[in-house]
Parts: structure tokens; C-alpha cells; sequence
């Protein structure tokens, strides 16, 4: 017999995914018209303000050394955020940043293990050297050049899974949901810090803008992080880790289909190879010991 607590979660994660993968379309479509650092700042300061009805109580009940954390956390995820967005602008190929992207799992343990002294499992360094060969067979199409956006989707990558393993931190000491509104708040204000520093032209709105801003910020945010946080209820971690490295697979499919774009089949091989090594580590993370 099925349970349907954890069916219903993993359908909400699955949901997630693809609403990830809008969102890495709608990002695009708005930064061809919007400068990153306002698109940035107007779409996690209002996905905030959405999210908070649902958390309100909670927030104001956090103590000062609970919000100060959240806020460290959050401003982390924020340099994430706007390296992505830099790397969107200049890309041609958005497929290719977010098989790039996905290797946030892969570069966790090695934070983990700088940080908290928290030695990754031995499948780790089995799954690694797979991972490369993906990297290598995704980003050196030209010869042995990587383009600039890739480098960007690298570093934000390496910040995402800094913030992943700081946000295991902070998770025990607030309630997801409370975690998520604090943090979305800090990337918009970390935003508007940005605008005072770079001053970025006014931009005039149009319907198409206005749409996309709305889709990636009602469905691509703050829908996708309410069933994310939904379905990580009553799903393990592990499996919720394995359907959540379906969201490259959803921005192909829409990139190629709303963006024309046009994948050489190395590159599908390559993401196709880090994808097989996130879902061995994955599965095998928690099952092999230490090294």
C-alpha cells in the first residue's frame, strides 16, 4: 500500500523541479530587458512579502541571534543569486548552466569537510572523477575553452552548496518556511545595497516584462519554495535529493522549445554523465562509510 503522505510530498518536489526549470526561462526573458542586480531585487523582495502571510508569527518570534543567522545564511544564498543572473545575461546556453548548477550536491561535501571536519563517504571519490569527465564533455565544446557564463555557473554553484550546508545549520533552528521568507528578504536586500552601488538604468515596462517578472516570481519563486518546503515534510532527504536533479533536465526541455536553443550531443552526453554520478552519490551516499 502506498503512503500517501510521501506521494503526495514527492509529487510537491517533483512540482518544484519544474518550476525551477520556468523559472530559469522567465529569468531569462526578463534580464534581456531588465538590468540583473533591479530584476534580482524586486523579485525576492516581493516573493517575501508573499511568503509572509504564511509565516508572519513565526518570524516576529524569532530571537536575535536566530534572525542574525538567517540573515548570514540568506546573504550567501544572495551572492549565489546574483552570479546566477550575471551568468543568465551572458549566456547563450542556458541548458549547459544548469547541469553546471546541479553540481552543487558534488561540491557540498568538500565545504562540509572544510568547515565542520565532516569527511565525505567513500562514494564520494568514486562519483568525483565521473563528474569531471561529465564537466569536461558539457563545457569544452570549442577546444579546451571554457566560456566566461560557465565559469560564473561554476562559482555560483560553489556558493549555492556553501549555502546548503550553512542552511542544514540553521534549518534546526527555525521552521523551513520562517527560514525561506527571512532569507528571500535578505537577497532583496542585499539587492537594493547593490543598486545604490552600480546605479542601473531605469527601465520602461511592457506587458511582456511585466509577465515574466510575474511568472518567475509568483510561480518560479514562491510557488516552487512552498512546495518544495511542503513536500521535504514527509519525504527523506535522500530521495527528495534524487528527484530534485531532474530540474536541468526540465530547463533543456523548455530552453530548447521556448529559446530555439540547439544542444550538440556532447554536451547532452556530459550532462547526461553528471546527472548518473549525482544519482549514484545520492544513492549511495548514506549506505558507504566515511574515508
Amino acid at each position: 500500500m502506498l503512503n500517501k503522505p510521501s506521494y503526495r510530498g514527492e509529487l510537491f518536489i517533483l512540482l518544484s523541479t519544474i518550476l525551477a526549470g520556468v523559472g530559469w526561462i522567465a529569468s531569462k526573458l526578463v534580464i534581456l530587458e531588465v538590468p540583473g542586480v533591479s530584476f534580482v531585487t524586486a523579485r525576492f523582495l516581493l516573493a517575501s512579502i508573499i511568503l509572509l502571510p504564511f509565516c508572519y508569527k513565526q518570524v516576529f518570534a524569532l530571537r536575535l541571534k536566530q534572525v542574525l543567522s538567517l540573515c548570514a545564511v540568506g546573504v550567501v544564498l544572495a551572492a549565489s543569486i546574483e552570479v546566477w543572473v550575471y551568468a543568465i545575461s551572458i549566456s547563450n546556453t542556458l541548458s549547459v548552466g544548469a547541469f553546471i548548477m546541479s553540481l552543487a550536491m558534488i561540491i557540498a561535501p568538500f565545504i562540509s569537510w572544510i568547515l565542520f571536519k565532516i569527511r565525505p563517504p567513500r562514494i564520494f571519490w568514486l562519483t568525483l572523477p565521473v563528474t569531471c569527465i561529465g564537466i569536461m564533455l558539457l563545457t569544452l565544446t570549442n577546444g579546451w575553452v571554457v566560456e566566461k557564463s560557465q565559469w560564473f555557473f561554476l562559482l555560483s554553484s560553489a556558493l549555492l552548496s556553501l549555502h546548503f550546508v550553512l542552511n542544514k545549520q540553521v534549518l534546526n533552528k527555525a521552521k523551513p518556511l520562517t527560514s525561506i521568507c527571512v532569507q528571500l528578504f535578505m537577497i532583496g536586500v542585499v539587492g537594493l545595497i547593490l543598486m545604490l552601488i552600480v546605479n542601473p538604468e531605469s527601465v520602461e515596462l511592457n506587458s511582456h516584462i511585466v509577465f515574466w517578472f510575474a511568472v518567475s516570481t509568483l510561480i518560479a519563486t514562491c510557488l516552487r519554495y512552498l512546495a518544495q518546503t511542503v513536500g521535504q515534510f514527509s519525504v527523506k532527504i535522500e530521495k527528495a535529493s534524487l528527484i530534485m536533479i531532474l530540474e536541468p533536465i526540465w530547463t533543456l526541455l523548455l530552453s530548447v522549445s521556448l529559446l530555439g536553443e540547439v544542444v550538440e550531443p556532447q554536451k547532452l552526453i556530459g550532462g547526461g554523465i553528471i546527472l548518473l554520478s549525482l544519482f549514484i552519490y545520492i544513492k549511495f551516499a548514506k549506505k558507504t562509510p566515511t574515508q
